[in-house]
């Protein structure tokens, strides 16, 4: 799990075509705590999957650019599954599980590798 702080780096990303997540954090909700939670236990469980992060305290702005890159409206915490540089799956809030984030990426026919 990499944290994103630069606009450059998330365009970089989406222009690699590759399959990521990516994570919008709140630091001060405890709903957002426990989703990152789930989050976390994902990336640890399959290190080799690309993922990301971002605080939205600390990075509101990368974090409106991409709620327009994508044109799916911000929320927090928010979850992003991102194949081919289109959004294939996203949830937000307490439906942000580790089994969902799993079930997203297999029903894509991506292999999960650990």
């Amino acid at each position: 799990m990499q944290k994103l702080e630069q606009q450059r780096d998330f365009d970089s990303i989406v222009k690699s075509n590759q399959s990521f997540l990516l994570f919008k954090h709140s630091l001060t909700c405890p709903i957002s705590r426990e989703a990152f939670r789930e989050f976390h236990q994902f990336t640890s469980s399959y290190p080799k999957f690309s993922a990301y992060y971002l605080t939205v305290q600390e990075n509101r702005p990368l974090s409106n650019y991409i709620a327009d890159f994508f044109s799916i409206k911000h929320e927090s915490p928010q979850i992003f599954y991102v194949q081919d540089g289109k959004v294939k799956w996203h949830m937000s809030h307490w439906n942000i599980r580790r089994e969902e984030i799993e079930k997203a990426i297999q029903n894509s026919g991506v292999p999960l590798i650990k």
